[in-house]
């Protein structure tokens, strides 16, 4: 008779677990906070005053947004229901669950910024060779940010790759 390991549901924890222990340092998600807290949103932080509640800080929502598109979730609605569901979106999210409505109207409102920041992301991506991207796809156009060590790159070629990148963003 085969014995198998007890299927406790109900078993407390002991201690409470750490969103970040769950992750490994080399985790997509870790990568995209680290870079995205890296990137100066000054601009961001002086256009984003007004009345009303407590914001959510804007790095967590360009992360969030950013780690969504690169793991192919596009809607606000499946990033919100990630934040409850999905243990990489709880570590960038904090473990708070900003709502759809909140993710939309950032992403129309600093859609120029947005689109800049992404385009940061993946060039830093491509030059620490960060595979972990792989290919990342908007609009059925496959973007790889996989560079070869041994390829030279000249100035006028970065720039023309750059403004391909923004045109595609």
């Amino acid at each position: 008779m085969r014995h198998f390991h007890p299927m406790g549901r109900d078993t407390d924890l002991l201690l409470p677990l750490s969103v970040q222990d769950c992750l490994s340092k080399g985790h997509l998600a870790c990568y995209v906070v680290e870079v995205v807290e890296g990137l100066d949103l000054s601009m961001l932080v002086q256009a984003y005053g007004g009345t009303g509640s407590t914001p959510y800080h804007l790095a967590m929502l360009l992360a969030l947004l950013i780690d969504g598109y690169a793991t192919a979730r596009f809607s606000s609605r499946k990033i919100e229901r990630a934040t409850y569901d999905a243990l990489a979106f709880r570590f960038i999210a904090c473990n708070l669950h900003p709502d759809y409505d909140t993710l939309s109207t950032f992403r129309r409102r600093f859609r120029k910024a947005f689109e800049a920041a992404f385009v940061q992301v993946l060039e830093v991506a491509r030059e620490n060779l960060f595979s972990r991207f792989g290919s990342v796809c908007l609009a059925g156009t496959k973007i790889y940010a996989n560079a070869s060590r041994h390829s030279a790159m000249s100035y006028g070629h970065a720039e023309a790759l750059e403004a391909h990148l923004r045109a595609e963003v």
